[in-house]
C-alpha cells in the first residue's frame, strides 16, 4: 500500500483544536474547499487539516492553540512540499504577532482565526504550486484516505481492511 492507514475518525487532540478545525471546515466548505483531519504525509508528518479546493489545489492547515506550541513548532516547513497553500489555524485569543517574523515565513503562510462556529482568513496564503506529478500523487493519496474513512464510517466492518489487520 502506497499510503499509510489513516485513523477513521478525527484525532485532532483537545477541545480547542477541534473547535478551530470545525470553524475552518465551515469556512472552507462555503468556499468549495473540502478537508479531512490528520492526513499522514509521505515524510512521516501528519497534517492537521488537508484538502482540495475547486481547482484541485492542495491546502494544508496546521492548528495551534497555545503560544508555546506555536513557538516550538520547528516541523511546519516539512508540510510545504505537500501543498500549494499553507495556513496556520489559530483560536481568536492566541497572540499571532510572532507569525509576522522571519522564522514563520509570512511569504509562504496564510493565517486563519477560528472558533467552533466560523473562521476568517486574516492573511491569505500565497500560492506556491506543486509540480504536476507531485500534485497528482498527493491528490490520489488524499482521495484514497477520504474514501477509506468514508467506508469505515458507513461500514465499521471495513475497519480491519482499512487498518491492514484483516486476515
Amino acid at each position: 500500500m502506497l499510503d499509510s492507514p489513516a485513523p477513521p475518525v478525527e484525532t485532532i487532540s483537545g477541545p480547542r483544536a477541534l473547535a478551530v478545525a470545525r470553524g475552518i471546515g465551515r469556512l472552507f466548505a462555503r468556499n468549495g474547499i473540502w478537508v479531512i483531519p490528520e492526513m499522514p504525509l509521505r515524510n512521516g508528518r501528519r497534517a492537521d487539516l488537508m484538502g482540495l479546493d475547486a481547482k484541485g489545489r492542495i491546502v494544508i492547515v496546521e492548528i495551534k492553540t497555545a503560544r508555546g506550541d506555536l513557538m516550538g513548532d520547528g516541523k511546519w516547513p516539512d508540510y510545504l512540499d505537500f501543498c500549494d497553500r499553507f495556513f496556520w489555524g489559530l483560536p481568536p485569543e492566541l497572540d499571532r504577532a510572532c507569525l509576522e517574523g522571519e522564522d514563520f515565513r509570512p511569504d509562504l503562510c496564510g493565517v486563519i482565526v477560528a472558533d467552533e462556529y466560523d473562521a476568517e482568513i486574516i492573511r491569505p496564503a500565497p500560492s506556491h504550486p506543486l509540480a504536476p506529478a507531485r500534485r497528482k500523487v498527493e491528490v490520489e493519496r488524499l482521495a484514497r484516505a477520504a474514501m477509506r474513512r468514508h467506508a469505515v464510517l458507513t461500514d465499521p466492518h471495513c475497519a480491519a481492511w482499512a487498518l491492514g489487520t484483516a486476515d
